[in-house]
């Protein structure tokens, strides 16, 4: 179940659709919202998590590095901590 976030209008999207979009195990987004800064979406005060379309481009670069490329959680994080702004321009084009 891929989500359309570019032309969708929703605020929040659920763990489930998020997981689904990028064909992961939740608890692989979970696990990955421990290990990197930029991850942290809205829990609700049942500790329901409620992503953003931001996180979702985060978990977007994220995945890239980890799933695509390859690296290491610590090489992810570092690439994360110098590279940034430059692997976000990678990853929109």
């Amino acid at each position: 179940m891929k989500i359309d976030i570019e032309n969708s209008k929703k605020l929040y999207y659920s763990l489930k659709g998020v997981a689904g979009h990028f064909e992961v195990n939740e608890s692989l987004l979970r696990f990955w919202e421990t290990e990197f800064d930029i991850i942290s979406p809205k829990k609700t005060q049942g500790g329901t998590r409620q992503y953003t379309k931001e996180d979702i481009e985060n978990i977007a670069i994220v995945y890239h590095l980890v799933k695509e490329k390859g690296l290491t959680l610590e090489g992810a994080r570092q690439m994360l901590k110098h590279k940034m702004d430059e692997t976000a321009r990678k990853l929109q084009v």
